[in-house]
């Protein structure tokens, strides 16, 4: 139901007022049947009345009444209500009437006696009229109501650009009082070139005679922002432009939310991209340094072809520390987590930071003191303070000061930082160096990337840091501007877990008495199963060597009766997790021990240990042992 219909269907009071009561049941008579019709026959209880119903919509008076004339009495009523007047008399001549009408805002006037038809005529006019002033200030109420509370800017123009209505948000964008811009064109008031383009897009909305939406950008102290601008032209029933409306919405908040998304939906598929490259590299990797380790134990005195080896094995490790890295990025490593306290990390670091930076780096600490604790694993957040103050230090050539800072943050819905609303800890790292431009901000965590000389850096070190934190449920945070310096933050949820009791001593597997076994090798690539199986020989193990877990399974229902089983996870068709819950299904099964070059798994979910590649013959020793240990 539209608002006119709204007050149509109003039925409508109409106050009579005459000191003759024949005339008040005359008059209640002829209107009774169409309003709600309420008698007065004294003018100061008329006034009463009004004050107590301001629903009246028309009054009908009398003219000459004892105590105050009709007009001196509708006068009265125009300062309390806005009721439509109609004046009867059946004295007054026509200047008479002209008096009454100026001097109480009358709007008619019936002679007596009057015409019925008339008179009813009259009072629905008048009724009608009032109906449409209520629509009209109701309009005006909701429109002002939007104009003024609404987040957006919003102006209406003219046909000739000029300002015919505006809301307190557009003035504040011109830097000017509202009622001074009425009437006034937008170049009065922004640079000629921003005039131009305003111009420019006001004539395109209309040559185009349809609303255009568009986005803007604009420069400001603290960077880019954007807005949203509609213009809408409004045309007459001729075809002619009447005015121009024009919507402008900041759109900034949403910009920089979209843009964190679309960079952490790119972060997500580089870490896939990077743990699906370290598995093939660990692959490689072991297959490389248990070569290189069984060589070195079948070299007898030959000193320069054990150098070779060492080289040879230095350099696969450091590819295994690259691969270790973005495993830690992709959040495909296990991490080993433990409620601490990060104000306690950055005490223990110290003396690694005071060494690690410098004297030229002044490090001051900012630390909150009743700071949450946090489920995290330790080693790991000191090499992510770690890599975050080197860098912090490399931004800063000629010296500078390293701020680091702790302090509790509670996170609400619809934070920029897109985590669950909750309790975190926030830890930043901000330096007074070079600061970095937005391009180069947009991909510090990417995995390789570095704006270091070559040789000086590998890139994976901020990557490092992004993996752990989206690993440990937080985020990460960038405030940064060209010659302003840098504040990285990380976000870590408020653990409620208390800390848990150190591991009791004992004896570790290394420790525990050996002794050889029948194993089954289960991988599908040839180089690193051949490397476990001479690994295990030469520990003093029986071997049988299966490509895929058909055909494990195969050899066990042949009467194998292996003591272990190796299995590769990442395998074609039924990868080692099946493999392994498979055997355990089964009545008498030997143990498992499952090796993965990327996979984040919890073997004890499974009822099987894990070890990572690359591995060496120690590595494997001791997981061997302790698994055969258990029968």
């Amino acid at each position: 139901m539209s608002l006119h219909e709204t007050f149509q269907k109003a039925p409508g009071a109409i106050l009579v007022v005459d000191d003759e009561p024949d005339i008040l049941i005359a008059l209640e008579d002829l209107l009774g049947d169409d309003y709600e019709v309420i008698t007065s026959a004294s003018p100061s209880e008329a006034l009463e009345l009004l004050r107590a119903r301001p629903d009246i919509m028309v009054i009908v008076s009398d003219e000459r009444m004892p105590g105050m004339m009709g007009h001196d009495f509708l006068a009265e009523a125009r300062r309390l209500s806005e009721a439509e007047a109609i004046l009867l008399t059946g004295y007054a001549d026509l200047p008479a009437v002209v008096g009454a009408l100026n001097r109480g805002g009358i709007t008619g006037y019936a002679p007596k006696p009057w015409d019925p038809a008339a008179l009813r005529g009259m009072v629905a006019g008048a009724m009608e009229r009032r109906r449409l002033k209520l629509e009209l200030q109701t309009e005006r109420a909701l429109l002002r109501g939007l104009l003024d509370n609404v987040a957006d800017a919003i102006a209406f123009k003219d046909a000739s650009g000029r300002f015919v209505r505006m809301n307190a948000r557009k003035a504040e964008q011109l830097g000017a009082d509202m009622h001074a811009c009425l009437g006034r064109l937008e170049a009065d008031f922004v640079d000629p070139d921003r005039a131009a383009a305003v111009q420019d897009a006001e004539r395109e909305a209309i040559a185009r005679k349809a609303t255009t939406d568009v986005v803007e950008e604009h420069a400001s102290e603290d960077g880019p922002r954007w807005r949203q601008v509609i213009r809408t032209p409004i045309f007459g029933p001729s075809g002619a432009l009447e005015s121009l409306a024009v919507i402008e919405r900041d759109i900034t908040e949403q910009r920089r939310l979209d843009a964190r998304l679309r960079q952490a939906e790119k972060m997500q598929a580089l870490g896939t991209l990077a743990g699906g490259v370290a598995h093939d590299f660990n692959n490689l990797l072991t297959a490389v340094l248990g070569s290189i380790d069984l060589a070195a134990r079948r070299i007898d005195d030959n000193p320069r072809v054990s150098k070779l080896l060492a080289n040879a094995a230095y350099a696969a490790r450091r590819g295994a520390s690259l691969t270790h890295r973005l495993l830690s990025f992709s959040r495909q490593r296990e991490l080993e987590p433990r409620v601490v306290n990060p104000n306690t990390v950055l005490a223990e670091m110290s003396e690694l930071l005071a060494r690690t930076l410098g004297g030229m780096v002044q490090i001051e600490k900012r630390c909150a003191d009743d700071l949450w604790p946090v489920l995290i694993d330790p080693a790991q957040l000191e090499l992510a303070i770690l890599n975050l103050c080197v860098n912090a230090r490399d931004a800063m050539p000629d010296g500078g000061t390293l701020t680091l800072s702790t302090r509790n943050a509670r996170i609400a819905d619809g934070d920029a930082l897109t985590l669950p609303a909750g309790d975190y800890v926030a830890l930043t790292v901000r330096d007074t160096g070079s600061g970095m431009a937005p391009d180069v901000a947009a991909r510090i965590f990417e995995p390789f990337f570095t704006t270091k000389e070559i040789g000086k850096g590998t890139g994976l070190g901020l990557s490092m840091v992004y993996g752990l934190v989206q690993q440990s449920g937080g985020a990460v945070d960038v405030q940064t501007a060209p010659g302003r310096g840098t504040a990285i933050t990380l976000y870590f949820p408020r653990s409620e877990q208390a800390g848990e009791a150190a591991d009791e001593p004992g004896a570790t597997p290394g420790q525990r008495k050996r002794r050889s076994g029948r194993i089954l090798v289960v991988d599908d690539d040839r180089a690193v199963r051949s490397v476990t199986a001479q690994f295990l020989q030469e520990l003093g193990h029986q071997v049988i060597e299966a490509e895929s877990a058909a055909e494990a399974l195969a050899a066990i229902d042949a009467d194998a009766r292996p003591d272990l089983v190796i299995a590769d996870i990442a395998m074609p068709e039924m990868n080692g997790l099946e493999l392994a819950a498979h055997l355990r299904s089964r009545e008498r099964t030997a143990p498992v021990l499952l090796v993965t070059g990327y996979a984040d798994i919890s073997g004890r979910e499974i009822d099987a240990a894990v070890i990572h590649k690359p591995f060496q013959i120690q590595d494997l020793d001791q997981a061997v042992t302790e698994l055969l240990g258990k029968d």
